[in-house]
């Protein structure tokens, strides 16, 4: 049976997860500035994979197709898209937002695929998180940090690709229970050749020599980041959580990840989002609000 309330020494690990995530955008635009968006995240999955091959069994209960989909969806899908966007001019702190709507493209794809039912609340939460959306959409090309268009539906496509792996990880349960820190590391080997041939197909093979021979100690903090905190430690903490904990009493930490990512983009990078970003982020965290607790809200009313 789950427990309901964390405990102390949970709660410093949730919130450590949230810390992590939320300046993971920050590291993510320093990796960039020297590194190409399809070299930067396959460096991130060699580093999260092949220093532990030797060490870490793969997991026995998930098959290697769920391993593979779920590796070349997140890595090749999620983070080759996200990192694109970033280089194309998404700001840090409106992409921790955007991202996180991937829980509502969960929510559809669990209807449609799992046939888990989605409540009133889940349905209202997901129209006003599309307004706010439509809000921060309209906004490119305003303001110091301008935001483009193209960074904008390439973060809106990540989060939909981060909701198709949350479908493969539903479907790998199935199989039988599995330790996170293997999966991730077994699933992280995947994405590498697809990326790094990516990265010569779009940058040209002598960019790549180029740009790994002159690698520096920022890009090397920034793989590292992503690879060993965001990925490996982060992942495999919130795994945990989850299965020690009602998913009602940990889901609803994710929503302070946004607001870390966008205290962090300002503080670290400078970023002003424009007043119409800033309502759409209003709309956006209401909506994952009221996803999260409507139905505790509309249970409240019912006994009172």
């Amino acid at each position: 049976m789950t427990a309901q309330h964390l405990s102390r020494g949970d709660w410093a690990r949730a919130l450590l997860v949230i810390l992590i995530w939320g300046t993971n955008f920050v590291a993510m635009k320093f990796g960039l500035l020297t590194l190409s968006p399809m070299l930067l995240s396959a460096l991130r999955f060699v580093v999260a994979s092949l220093p532990f091959l030797l060490f870490v069994r793969p997991p026995k209960s998930v098959g290697w197709r769920y391993l593979a989909a779920y590796g070349l969806v997140q890595g090749v899908g999620q983070f080759g898209m996200l990192f694109l966007g970033l280089k194309l001019g998404m700001p840090a702190g409106m992409a921790s937002v955007v991202l996180q709507t991937q829980a509502f493209v969960t929510l559809l794809l669990a209807a449609f695929l799992l046939g888990e039912p989605a409540r009133l609340w889940h349905w209202l939460g997901l129209v006003v998180s599309l307004g706010g959306l439509v809000a921060i959409g309209s906004a490119h090309g305003e303001g110091d940090n301008a935001m483009t268009l193209a960074g904008f539906l390439l973060t809106v496509g990540a989060a939909c690709m981060w909701a198709v792996s949350n479908m493969i990880t539903r479907y790998a349960a199935r199989s039988g229970p599995y330790e996170p820190f293997p999966f991730i590391v077994w699933s992280s080997i995947f994405p590498i050749a697809p990326l790094m041939a990516l990265a010569v197909w779009t940058d040209g093979a002598d960019t790549v020599v180029q740009q790994l021979a002159g690698i520096d100690l920022t890009a090397v903090a920034s793989i590292l980041y992503l690879a060993l905190l965001a990925t490996l430690l982060g992942y495999g903490l919130w795994t945990r959580l989850l299965q020690r904990y009602a998913a009602g009493t940990v889901a609803p930490l994710s929503l302070m990840v946004p607001v870390v990512g966008l205290v962090s983009a300002m503080l670290l990078l400078g970023e002003r989002p424009t007043f119409m970003q800033w309502m759409g982020t209003l709309a956006v965290l209401a909506g994952m609000v009221i996803n999260q607790f409507g139905g505790r809200w509309l249970a409240g009313r019912k006994r009172s």
